[in-house]
């Protein structure tokens, strides 16, 4: 009776096991099964992107992303199944699902864990979203205890590691708001919804936790360190195209220009004064009155000839930003018409009292209709990039209503965190099909993931002018840049500046210090731009040739365009590699934690290592150098050993700056503007101590010929141990591209190399783009 009974209980035990074992069905790209009342499905969208996509069970959610634009591959995932669970793996990755709790492991080959859900961790609560019966949805996560994790987008709470910490991810001014996140363990997490999230670390738990959403959708992409993880995002949202070349020189902007005459006289004072300039900005209210605002038309009597300003501006061999903001005021033809189709969002925005109202970013068709206002009204005339304002939107007079107005895609409250995407790439695909010959350039003041695809430049909002906002500016971009989007700037000095106003604003000896500082920093970012309100930032405000604030500024302009060939290579591999511009230490020293969590040096490209001075006052300041390498002082050629902490004097005009061995860096010629001179004749740069490789790349400059192949390259390898520098054979052509140029070989020392121009060139060549060696 007792073996019988031992039977009974092994056959039901048996059966058990072998329900589960059935109770999902394969997917061409993973599995689907019915877990805890939820359709749960796992899909491999490449070996090293696993989506997990889970629904209360019989809803039929419809689900396009806003943000992902990847297509599965077309893959045969290895499934097998052990008792309660299932384990689906491609030759990278494998993803395991507890069919009873319906947590998902993800494990390396190797068998080591990366990242887990928590049982029982996926959660639909079912609310009344506007009159739409949906869910508030959440997904909880396990985390290692001293994991380190990047990302969230741009966040003003002066950290790098994001653990530890419960935040309302919602777009706001000088906050960028994206549900993704990367590991030191190498991998990435994005979670794909567009309502307010609150993002929660604690010793429990880690979690998104969304206002709307009829799913739960996200992925898991591994990518072995940071720019792998970046690449791996990239994939997945969109690649980023090119910045035109004069992008990457430096811009001059203020609140506001009040007249045509005022911004070109602008341009104007900087030739004159041999400063380099490349961009000059048009803020608001060219339009006129309040009443009028964002009419995408120019007010006759403070600009009464834009097509003669855009020309003049043109002429001076300098590029035009004109602003454009997403709401109008109903005097307008746009709110009209708007209106009349119902293509309004009926909250307030800015500014107070004029009773402007966002357009709908998501309907396709209102986007056509505020290209075709944009289109006719502004780039028409020829401009050159936008100013994108406002693009969270600013929300005024708040009321918990105004969030269930209806946009095409749902109630505000459902897409609000996507409001930027949307709105940039409405402007970009719209210029892309009007014109070929003008790289879109679009600065906006917030982002959502897959907006680099739509060649924004994000910048940190309108913060205050003061040291501690300063410092905060460095780990904020950097999170930016880890959460898959490269290219972001801050305002110059900060925006409000008023505090300094009465101590003579741009003659305020504490305003020049902490201007000068900032200017510092901005010149190792993706755009190098002046802006604010209050006080006037043009250089000549500072004072005169021979004054030390004017003086400091020129030499740190003139040092981002000596930087151009190099900046403009680092830009291609964003373009052609996913790569990234600004780099925390984690990025390039993967194995070395001293760097992990050090938010006050980054990379800028591969061989800069940059540590602004954030503090006043400070005449030294310590700075890591990672272990992996010897740094080279860009000032005076000296050479540090890695893995130590130096002490730097920082007197006001000097940033630390440090330059990794093996690095081959070409210096540009100094210019007063980015395409003024041609690169015939390169001074190129060598940093011994260890080999090194760096490749030169040119296009056309501002076109899209690139994306047909209309470019070059030139491949520089440096032999430390024979002294060799081998230049490749140049591969690829474009139009106008240089036949024959020389380049000027500088053996970096203590003697040479150092600074902006102290440099003696040790051997010159003239390279054909056929192969050649040099022996220095």
């Amino acid at each position: 009776m007792k073996r019988k009974f031992i039977a009974v209980i092994t056959l039901f035990l048996s059966y058990h096991i072998s329900v589960h074992a059935q109770s999902f069905q394969k997917t061409p790209q993973g599995i689907h099964a019915i877990i805890q009342s939820m359709d749960v499905e796992v899909s491999f969208y490449s070996p090293s992107i696993v989506r997990v996509f889970k629904k209360p069970e019989g809803s039929q959610p419809k689900k396009e992303s806003l943000s992902v634009i990847k297509l599965p591959e077309e893959l045969t995932p290895d499934i097998k199944t052990n008792g309660q669970s299932v384990t689906i793996s491609s030759k990278l990755i494998s993803a395991t699902v507890n069919l009873e709790t319906g947590k998902v492991l993800f494990e390396d080959l190797n068998g080591r864990k990366l990242f887990t859900e928590k049982d029982y961790g996926t959660q639909f609560t079912a609310i009344n979203d506007a009159g739409n019966p949906t869910y508030t949805v959440r997904q909880a996560y396990l985390l290692e205890k001293d994991e380190i994790i990047y990302g969230l987008g741009q966040q003003q709470n002066g950290k790098l590691n994001q653990r530890g910490q419960k935040l309302l991810l919602k777009q706001e001014n000088t906050r960028v708001c994206i549900p993704f996140f990367q590991s030191v363990k190498g991998y990435g997490i994005f979670w794909d919804n567009y309502s307010p999230t609150t993002f929660t670390d604690n010793v429990q738990e880690t979690s998104f936790d969304s206002e709307v959403g009829n799913c739960a959708d996200y992925y898991f992409m591994f990518g072995g360190g940071g720019d792998g993880v970046v690449a791996q995002m990239r994939e997945l949202t969109g690649q980023s195209p090119m910045m035109p070349l004069w992008s990457f020189g430096f811009s001059q902007s203020r609140e506001r220009y009040k007249t045509q005459f005022e911004l070109v006289d602008v341009v104007k004072k900087y030739r004159a004064l041999k400063i380099p300039l490349d961009g000059i900005v048009q803020d608001w209210q060219y339009w006129g009155k309040d009443d009028n605002w964002n009419a995408m038309s120019f007010e006759h009597s403070t600009f009464p000839k834009p097509q003669a300003m855009v020309d003049s501006v043109h002429q001076l061999n300098a590029h035009l930003f004109i602003v454009s903001w997403p709401g109008f005021a109903p005097k307008t033809p746009q709110y009209q018409e708007f209106k009349s189709k119902n293509m309004l969002i009926n909250f307030d925005t800015w500014p107070p009292g004029a009773n402007t109202k966002p357009y709908d970013v998501c309907n396709p068709t209102a986007r056509n209709i505020y290209w075709d206002y944009l289109n006719k009204g502004i780039f028409s005339l020829g401009i050159d990039a936008w100013w994108l304002d406002s693009t969270e939107p600013d929300h005024i007079n708040i009321k918990e209503k105004d969030f269930d107005q209806p946009t095409f895609l749902g109630s505000y409250r459902s897409v609000e965190n996507a409001f930027p995407l949307q709105h940039t790439g409405g402007v970009y695909d719209h210029q892309r099909a009007v014109s070929n010959t003008k790289r879109v350039l679009l600065l906006t003041r917030s982002a959502f993931a897959g907006q680099q695809r739509y060649g924004t430049n994000t910048w940190s909002g309108d913060v205050g002018s003061n040291w501690p906002t300063l410092k905060k500016q460095i780990p904020a971009a950097l999170n930016f840049s880890l959460t898959g989007l490269p290219y972001w700037n801050g305002d110059i000095g900060g925006f409000f500046a008023g505090d300094f106003v009465k101590g003579g604003g741009a003659k305020n000896p504490d305003f020049q210090e902490l201007y000068n500082r900032w200017m510092q920093f901005a010149t190792f970012t993706p755009m190098m731009r002046s802006h604010g309100t209050d006080i006037p930032r043009e250089i000549y405000q500072f004072g005169k040739k021979g004054d030390q604030a004017f003086d400091i500024q020129e030499k740190f302009i003139n040092l981002r365009y000596r930087l151009l060939p190099y900046t403009y290579a680092t830009a291609w591999a964003v373009t052609h590699h996913a790569g990234s511009i600004m780099r925390p230490l984690y990025s390039q020293f993967p194995n070395d934690p001293a760097g992990f969590e050090n938010n006050s040096e980054y990379m800028f490209g591969s061989s800069f290592l940059v540590a602004p001075v954030t503090d006043k006052g400070v005449t030294n300041q310590e700075i890591y150098l990672p272990a992996a390498s010897k740094w080279f002082d860009f000032w005076t050629g000296e050479v540090f050993k890695g893995g130590q902490t130096v002490k730097r004097e920082t007197p006001v005009e000097i940033i630390p700056l440090y330059i990794k061995a093996g690095s081959i860096v070409p210096w540009g010629p100094k210019v007063q503007y980015a395409t003024e001179k041609r690169w015939n004749d390169l001074d190129i740069r060598i940093y011994p101590g260890d080999n090194g490789d760096f490749v030169l790349y040119e296009d056309e400059n501002d076109s899209y010929n690139y994306e047909k192949g209309e470019f070059s390259e030139i491949h520089f390898k440096w032999n430390d141990a024979s002294k060799t520098l081998t230049v490749e054979d140049r591969k690829g052509q474009f139009k106008g591209m240089l036949g024959k140029r020389k380049f000027n070989i500088v053996m970096v020392s203590q003697k040479n190399g150092t600074s902006i121009d102290n440099q003696t060139i040790n051997k010159s060549v003239n390279y054909n783009g056929r192969k050649l060696s040099v022996k220095l």
